[in-house]
């Protein structure tokens, strides 16, 4: 790079950055799409649709025939493992795994991935983690259970040396990224090498989405410039206690975090309890005085805190895969002028209801639990989320159903601030479903 260009590239570095700005667009070096969804999304793009089946394998379906040839280089070599197995399922890790020994067998070990113009990744920059995972014995578990997978569905493929296999395991397990929909649902999995220069904070000021399987890194608060050493985003759903966040964060990443939110010990409404004295104010769980009126917590109400606490936390482990209605509002009844509003299970659990609420379509419902959810909402993601804009997104789309345009009008319009940011406006979330929401609503209010 000549001196005026590598003069360009700094003063782009040292400019302000604008919440809102995509900081990096990058594709996948190696994705899966989840095997309990292949049959509901293209195993290329990652959208619905009408589907067409792999004549071969009979297990990965496309969207159409522009994308089965747009995958065949990938899908060529697993689509006869894939038969040969046939009926079994391959766990989505080896297939993961499979697919990133193909693909650093073809030279994949010497793609580059620019995160800045002169700056990139490459796969071997990545963590593996390595002596921690040895002293991992359930990861150890994984990681044998894999290679026998391996072994099987790469036929007569020979695997690389147990210590090579080992250092892909450990990067592919610390790298990968959830591919998500527009409503961050989780759709596979994918290892994005530029992306993973990114570290974690439990309040992070850029956010990842993604467009099929293309990752959006974009900033949601103003910066000083682009210093990656300076942005986050957060690897975990950060409605949690610090001690399980940091015990997470250990667990998968190896590292405890020393993020704001983990070093402030002033906030207790993660773990408090409503105060019987000045109703709106917070109790500590340690002290069980209110942190606002100054008064203590009698005893009787300390037993039923602690009672509620206990059911609470029984109820949502139980609700981890599937959310139920009526568990929820049983939980919620319980939990009220006994748990703060803020407090980490009352806000799961009217999360949980917000969503089997619009499962089962009662919208009455739905409308109550997402009213009193956005405090929640707001506390732990913070005033710009992708979550928070979805909230009010799915809040503003329930009210226009229920013919209430004017209240609808004004969640639209925290969701367009909030989606344009995360999302972008030319995502199709922002444009094929808020947009046209949003000028129905001001049709029928006469808004323009």
């Amino acid at each position: 790079m000549s001196a005026a260009g590598e003069d360009d590239s700094k003063m782009r570095l040292q400019k302000k950055i604008s919440a809102g700005t995509t900081l990096l667009k990058e594709q996948p070096f190696v994705f899966v799409l989840s095997s309990k969804l292949h049959t509901q999304y293209c195993d290329n793009c990652f959208q619905k649709g009408q589907l067409l089946k792999c004549s071969n394998c009979q297990f990965v379906y496309y969207c159409g025939k522009g994308c089965q040839r747009e995958a065949w280089s990938i899908h060529k070599p697993e689509c006869v493992s894939l038969r040969r197995v046939a009926p079994r399922v391959i766990p989505d890790a080896a297939r993961l795994l499979a697919r990133l020994i193909r693909k650093l067998r073809k030279g994949g070990d010497l793609v580059k991935s620019y995160y800045t113009e002169g700056n990139f990744r490459m796969f071997k920059d990545l963590m593996s983690h390595y002596t921690d995972l040895k002293e991992n014995s359930k990861k150890m578990e994984h990681f044998v259970s894999l290679c026998g997978v391996l072994f099987d569905f790469l036929g007569g493929e020979s695997l690389p040396n147990s210590a090579e296999l080992m250092g892909m395991y450990g990067r592919m397990c610390v790298n990968s990224f959830n591919i998500c929909d527009a409503e961050m649902v989780a759709l596979g999995t994918g290892i994005y090498l530029g992306a993973s220069v990114i570290d974690h904070s439990c309040r992070p000021n850029a956010v990842a989405t993604f467009e099929g399987t293309t990752l959006y890194i974009r900033a949601i608060e103003d910066l000083p410039c682009l210093d990656w050493t300076h942005i986050h985003i957060s690897y975990i759903d950060v409605i949690a206690t610090t001690e399980s966040r940091r015990d997470e964060l250990q667990h998968t990443y190896y590292f405890i975090c020393q993020c704001p939110k983990c070093v402030d010990t002033s906030s207790h409404y993660v773990t408090g309890a409503a105060c019987q004295h000045c109703i709106i104010g917070c109790v500590n769980s340690k002290t069980f005085k209110c942190e606002d009126c100054g008064e203590a917590a009698s005893i009787e109400f300390i037993e039923k805190f602690r009672e509620i606490v206990e059911f609470s936390d029984g109820h949502l482990k139980n609700m981890q895969d599937m959310a139920y209605l009526d568990v929820c509002k049983f939980c919620l009844d319980r939990q009220k002028g006994v748990l703060h509003k803020l407090n980490r299970q009352y806000v799961r659990t009217l999360d949980l209801g917000f969503q089997a609420s619009i499962d089962f379509g009662q919208w009455k419902d739905a409308q109550v639990f997402a009213t009193e959810l956005i405090d929640g909402y707001k506390m732990y993601y913070g005033d710009v989320h992708p979550l928070l804009g979805l909230l009010y997104l799915k809040l503003g789309k329930i009210l226009v159903y229920e013919a209430k345009c004017n209240d609808a009008l004004q969640y639209l319009k925290l969701a367009f601030d909030n989606l344009k940011l995360t999302h972008g406006d030319t995502s199709r979330l922002f444009r094929d479903e808020l947009l046209p929401l949003m000028q129905q609503a001001r049709l029928e209010t006469g808004s323009f």
